[in-house]
């Protein structure tokens, strides 16, 4: 709920906080930049106040995430969002947040960098009486009082979907016992998405003695990275069978160093390609069979946060865990949802 006490301090804090911000976090990259300037509401309007933390923009998935979160948020619902980027550094995320601690904000949310570091500026957020809401990646904390939700995706279900995938399509393709290298381009280490996608996809690899994993290798969700690492893949593996990229920019670069050496991928290809998130360029891709199938993660989180704050804010509790509903794609379902994809 509103605090009221906070109307005669929020004014001077807000705009101190928002000048510090800018001197502490240099221009961002992506279509949005590290602080998104807003006009400071008057206390008038009665906005509810929230200070996100974007954990970066490396992604074409960050981006559509962020957008949605600012399309529902805005002042004709209600908020007044007070938007960082942290360009993937926690130190950045870190004084992000204790300076909408000063602000007294309503609300504080962000997608952490990594799983951990997170307790002693969380514990000053639950100090200073203000609910955290986790976006997207998770927390790895002591104490789970110290954020009131989290809203994102069942990334361990997202990696055990597509161990299921491989293991349904060798069986069809007459391959269930051959055996079948993979190598996998992670995300970046430490992060939700990388250890749990990990996590999933080897609780149905560890059921197959003939998948040999032959590397494992952090490309960081970039492009750039994701085409480094699988040039490295190339030079050290002559028979690989499977590649799983953890986010579909990653996939892009390591179609990109395949397509250099001559390398073809997907239905009838020479390497069966697996990719996370579903963006929009790379449900092309599925469908013109570059890409054999494409694991949803949804960026649209915006409307689930902003439920949970109009609950919060009618005094009504709220789920701990939220879980955005999630698609797999393959060549045979893409072609109804590319239309009407907007990210």
């Amino acid at each position: 709920m509103r605090r009221p006490y906070k109307k005669y301090i929020r004014l001077f804090g807000r705009m101190t906080c928002l000048m510090l911000l800018f001197s502490v976090l240099t221009a961002g990259c992506g279509p949005f930049q590290d602080v998104v300037p807003e006009e400071v509401p008057n206390e008038e309007e009665n906005l509810v106040v929230v200070g996100f933390s974007q954990l970066g923009s490396e992604s074409l998935w960050r981006t559509a995430n962020s957008e949605s979160i600012q399309k529902a948020l805005t002042r004709e619902n209600g908020f007044f969002l007070e938007f960082s980027n942290a360009r993937q550094k926690q130190e950045n995320q870190i004084k992000a947040i204790r300076g909408f601690i000063s602000q007294r904000v309503d609300y504080i949310m962000f997608s952490p960098v990594t799983e951990s570091g997170w307790d002693t500026v969380l514990r000053e957020a639950k100090d200073a009486g203000i609910p955290v809401i986790l976006v997207d990646r998770k927390a790895s904390l002591e104490d789970d009082s110290l954020y009131t939700a989290w809203v994102g995706s069942d990334m361990i279900s997202e990696g055990e979907k597509a161990g299921i995938w491989l293991e349904e399509y060798l069986k069809k393709e007459g391959r269930e016992e051959e055996e079948i290298n993979i190598v996998v381009l992670q995300g970046t280490v430490g992060s939700s998405a990388q250890l749990e996608r990990t996590k999933g996809f080897h609780n149905i690899a560890r059921e197959h003695s003939n998948w040999h994993i032959l590397k494992q290798e952090p490309a960081d969700f970039t492009t750039a990275k994701g085409k480094e690492v699988m040039e490295m893949f190339l030079r050290n593996y002559a028979d690989i069978d499977v590649v799983i990229s953890q986010n579909d920019d990653m996939t892009f670069g390591a179609l990109q160093a395949m397509e250099e050496k001559g390398i073809t991928t997907g239905v009838d290809g020479d390497i069966i390609l697996i990719s996370f998130d579903a963006v929009h360029d790379a449900l092309k891709l599925v469908s013109q069979g570059i890409i054999n199938v494409d694991i949803e993660c949804n960026p649209e989180q915006g409307e689930y946060i902003l439920e949970i704050i109009r609950k919060l804010e009618n005094g009504e509790s709220v789920d701990k865990e939220n879980i955005v509903e999630e698609k797999v794609f393959t060549q045979e379902n893409v072609d109804e949802y590319l239309d009407t994809r907007t990210y």
